[in-house]
């Protein structure tokens, strides 16, 4: 379990002044401000369980990432992953958790990747056997086995990134913390992280804190959201509320197939002027708010027979994003 009380965090930021002058002013003294990172934060993540964290660039999720992993200290607060206190840096403590950031790699460039594997189980005291168990049941979930000896540097970034996973997890760590791990990866590429991601969460049940600017990583892994604005979390809770609190609207669209288009032009005229609406040839896209989404429906297949109909949600970014600006409906 995470328990987070109360967390703070403050850096001291150099204000240096533009010019000459200001590079001159500087050798004799320095101006430095506080800027607050992370503000008053309180959380509580169960184990098996799997938040995302979203905010703009800046908003402090990967200092939050940071303080919970042990790299930096807080200014205020208390903090408690698996009952250690993170900044302590125990070895215990680090054996059970692992960091992965997708901009930044833990395997040698030239070397291949088996063989930094062979280093990080020396670091981790695996067994042997526990060590060649790992190896080949991540790899052949990863289908990455061929790609083991290859040195790093010559490997796609989708190989690269499935390489990176692979080290993360060598040492069956109960607290995982992926800071954009698909960043830069093509479609199918992300889809394969998050699928294995999908898989190893539900057979080793870790604690996984996810941070992505890719909705769909937050939307297919996280069935809790947690959004952060200024250091400060202004939501947490599904994606399933925030979307019904916060989404007024949903879409109907509907294939009327060989439909007279001038008689359905005229129906949705007459019945709905004051819904947004696009129509071209037989179909249709209508913007219904949620609670009218049944009278409406029961209203036109009253009228007519569909070929088909699809109900669909405002994407969930432009959700989080309206909220995260304007905190409110859209």
């Amino acid at each position: 379990m995470i328990e987070v009380k109360n967390l703070s965090k403050t850096f001291k930021v150099y204000r240096k002044e533009p010019g000459l002058k200001g590079s001159l002013k500087s050798l004799f003294k320095r101006d430095f401000f506080e800027k607050l990172a992370i503000s008053d934060v309180s959380l509580k993540i169960d184990q098996g369980e799997i938040i995302g964290l979203v905010g703009a660039n800046g908003a402090g999720k990967t200092t939050l990432v940071k303080i919970l992993s042990g790299i930096i200290f807080p200014t205020s607060g208390d903090v408690s992953v698996l009952g250690f206190d993170p900044w302590k840096r125990e070895n215990e403590y680090r054996r059970k958790l692992s960091l992965i950031m997708g901009q930044k790699a833990q395997l040698w460039w030239d070397l291949p990747a088996y063989d930094s594997f062979l280093l990080l189980k020396e670091i981790y005291e695996i067994s042997n056997q526990r060590f060649q168990e790992n190896i080949e049941k991540l790899s052949k979930q990863l289908d990455i086995a061929d790609q083991l000896k290859v040195p790093v540097r010559k490997l796609s970034l989708g190989e690269r990134m499935k390489t990176e996973l692979m080290a993360a997890l060598l040492h069956d760590p109960q607290v995982i913390f992926l800071d954009e791990p698909t960043i830069g990866l093509d479609i199918m590429s992300q889809k394969a992280v998050r699928s294995f991601l999908q898989d190893y969460r539900k057979e080793h049940k870790p604690i996984i804190i996810l941070t992505s600017h890719y909705m769909e990583d937050i939307e297919e892994l996280c069935p809790r959201l947690a959004l952060i604005k200024d250091g400060s979390i202004i939501y947490d809770g599904s994606i399933e509320t925030i979307t019904n609190n916060y989404a007024q609207f949903k879409t109907l669209e509907i294939d009327f197939q060989d439909a007279d288009e001038n008689k359905i032009r005229s129906f949705f005229e007459e019945k709905f002027s004051k819904l947004k609406k696009e129509i071209i040839g037989p179909k249709l896209k209508l913007q219904v708010e949620r609670h009218e989404m049944g009278e409406v429906m029961k209203v036109i297949l009253d009228q007519f027979n569909p070929k088909n109909l699809n109900i669909t949600e405002v994407d969930i970014s432009i959700v989080i994003e309206n909220y995260l600006v304007h905190e409110k409906s859209i």
